[in-house]
């Protein structure tokens, strides 16, 4: 079974990447007082970053920024935080093809959507999460610097020591975005 999980691991990969090349999107970013909404890709199995995730949001909210997070959770029974929270979408298993893409409406709509920044906790790389951050349509991507990334979709990255603290690479990132003070990203 394991072996089949791997070949499909590296299908879905492939489709990626090929779906990757494809893609020509504007890169935009102004300065953080002018960020009207922040989309977040997060790995949903890590329960305890939740809570970081409600600051983070509650922060956000403060500055009459929208923040919209769309997390993977490869269990059956999502956790009972995770329901009822309108800022929060979940993908599971069943909502994947079977080459790992995410197929919902959820997903379509939050690819689509042309969030001034994407920030992405997708700390372990799962091939759901990348599908989202790779095809977004965000003016700035923001993620984990990897060495071994070649094609990583990120025009900005954070070069952190793991294990990665959820709380302070958002805080690491609001920092660097308010920072940034331009009209477009090379």
């Amino acid at each position: 079974m394991e072996l089949f999980k791997k070949i499909r691991l590296k299908i879905g990969d492939a489709i990626l990447k090929s779906k990757i090349a494809k893609i020509r999107r504007k890169k935009h970013y102004s300065n953080i007082k002018q960020v009207k909404n922040i989309g977040i890709v997060w790995d949903a199995s890590k329960i305890d970053d939740f809570a970081c995730l409600s600051r983070f949001y509650q922060k956000m909210h403060e500055n009459e920024t929208d923040v919209k997070i769309l997390g993977y959770f490869p269990g059956n029974n999502l956790p009972n935080q995770y329901t009822a929270v309108r800022y929060l979408s979940i993908i599971k298993q069943e909502e994947l093809s079977i080459f790992y893409r995410p197929v919902s409406v959820e997903t379509n709509a939050f690819v689509s959507k042309s969030f001034d920044v994407l920030i992405d906790l997708n700390f372990k790389k799962l091939l759901p999460l990348q599908y989202i951050s790779s095809l977004s349509n965000a003016g700035l991507k923001v993620g984990l610097y990897e060495s071994k990334t070649r094609n990583a979709p990120f025009d900005l990255m954070m070069d952190l020591k793991s294990p990665v603290n959820v709380e302070d690479y958002l805080n690491h990132v609001v920092h660097y975005l308010e920072m940034i003070n331009s009209g477009t990203v090379n």
